[in-house]
């Protein structure tokens, strides 16, 4: 075999073009804008369709517990749930002793959620229908393989919304 010849199996793999951090975000984008817009006409952030969603499933629940669940700091947590609270889809009341609060969700964040959901879901069928479902299930499964992977990396406090 000539040495100048390297098996296809030895070849030096092409790297990635571009900065797959620009890519990412670039795909976030477009995805929550899609979201977004579609949220938008119940009167919702997708944001706070999850806040809703979360405190539902896991209220009452104490801040702190659902901004760990969350991945987000307490202190944008906090500023994310402030509108819940001022339209009346959450309470924050008085927990097991004097210091602690929790959050609960109202029958009105109940029906808000529950309108909502149809939004949701609306846009995840749009989004299953243009890029296919193959497509977005390989996504789905891409997108945890590498968090898995990228567990093992130290945390790193950002402060950025989730």
């Amino acid at each position: 075999m000539d040495s100048a010849v390297t098996p296809a199996s030895q070849a030096p793999q092409a790297q990635p073009q571009g900065c797959t951090n620009f890519k990412l975000r670039q795909l976030m984008r477009r995805v929550a804008n899609h979201y977004d817009a579609e949220m938008a006409q119940c009167g919702l952030k997708t944001t706070q369709y999850s806040l809703l969603s979360h405190v539902l499933k896991l209220g009452p629940i104490r801040p702190g517990d659902l901004a760990v669940v969350m991945k987000m700091d307490a202190s944008t947590l906090t500023r994310n749930l402030r509108p819940l609270v001022d339209a009346g889809w959450v309470t924050l009341e008085a927990g097991v002793d004097a210091r602690s609060r929790l959050v609960h969700i109202t029958d009105a964040g109940r029906d808000k959620r529950a309108q909502a959901q149809r939004h949701w879901k609306a846009a995840q069928l749009a989004l299953n229908e243009t890029l296919g479902l193959e497509r977005v299930k390989a996504l789905h499964a891409l997108v945890d393989d590498s968090l898995a992977l990228l567990a093992a990396l130290p945390a790193q406090e950002s402060g950025h919304d989730e």
